[in-house]
């Protein structure tokens, strides 16, 4: 099933998509200098293995152009009942035309399908394309009560592991039977 916004539509990764992934993950982290988090810039991308792992399971989608060369792409895991959005990254190039969003509601419909409760991440709160842009889409912040076992391992193996830190987020968007967000935020 693949979902169209304009010219660009979202289908399953294939093999020969991994290293454009991986080019797509860091042009994107490449935004995060500019507001003071160069180590998060400088983190490398999803090992093509895990890429790969993602894809052979049926957890890896790819946003392409009229062309069928991805622009963005979204991973996922399933974490307490939950569809949990690992990675989402849409080059720098085709920012604001809604594709994340498009690609975080191709998740949503999987998750229904698939009789899962919620989409979940974890990202950076004061960060505009983070936090702030995923409650435009219907994300809320999580309480420290409702943060789910497998979100709390997560965190605890995430950026700043072994502390509390501040600037990172739990968030959590509860699905219906229509996956869609119906938000008009950009992407």
């Amino acid at each position: 099933m693949a979902s169209r916004s304009a010219a660009v539509s979202v289908r399953g990764v294939r093999p020969g998509d991994v290293g454009r992934l991986q080019a797509i993950q860091l042009a994107a982290g490449d935004a995060f200098r500019h507001v003071g988090m160069s180590a998060v810039a400088e983190s490398p991308p999803l090992a093509a293995e895990s890429l790969s792992g993602y894809r052979r399971a049926g957890r890896a989608w790819a946003a392409v152009d009229d062309h069928d060369e991805p622009v963005g792409f979204v991973v996922a895991d399933v974490v307490d009942g939950a569809a949990h959005i690992e990675q989402v990254s849409v080059h720098p190039a085709h920012a604001r035309q809604r594709i994340g969003a498009m690609l975080l509601d191709h998740v949503a419909g999987w998750a229904v399908r698939h009789s899962l409760s919620a989409l979940t991440l974890i990202t950076f709160r004061g960060v505009p394309w983070n936090a702030p842009y995923y409650e435009r889409l219907g994300f809320r912040e999580l309480t420290g009560d409702e943060v789910t076992p497998g979100l709390a391992a997560l965190w605890a193996a995430g950026p700043g592991a072994g502390q509390d830190h501040p600037v990172r987020v739990c968030m959590r968007r509860e699905l219906t039977g229509d996956s869609s967000s119906g938000r008009d935020a950009e992407s």
